[in-house]
């Protein structure tokens, strides 16, 4: 599903909320990925059980901090480049949710009035 060009008419509003839903599809995709991989990464390096690495990954991930201490050098190395790359992670994934609703408001102010179908004219 791509982006109308500066010359196409505003897409219909059903099309830009499927467009939504598949951008959020995509950020949660990119969430659960970087969720997956600090689980493992905390469970393997940070030698917590399941459930506390899930706890882990998850605060780093939403910004809010570790909650259990790891001790070994792997671990906090770990804990370390994870969360520098969930930072990355937040705002990419903020970048893709907004990216359609962007595109919408930026389209909107770039259709002309010459570019529009009569019947659009006459809605305004």
């Amino acid at each position: 599903m791509g982006f109308e060009k500066k010359a196409d008419e505003l897409a219909p509003f059903g099309d830009f909320v499927r467009r939504l839903l598949l951008f959020g599809a995509i950020a949660s995709g990119v969430m659960s990925a970087a969720l997956g991989m600090g689980v493992c990464g905390y469970h393997y390096f940070g030698k917590l059980a399941w459930i506390d690495a899930l706890l882990n990954a998850a605060m780093i991930l939403g910004g809010m901090g570790p909650v259990d201490k790891v001790e070994s050098v792997e671990g906090k190395l770990f804990a370390t480049f994870y969360a520098l790359f969930s930072g990355l992670v937040f705002v990419a994934s903020f970048s893709i949710i907004v990216t359609p609703v962007a595109h919408r408001v930026l389209h909107k102010f770039h259709v002309d009035d010459d570019d529009l179908p009569k019947d659009e004219l006459a809605k305004k």
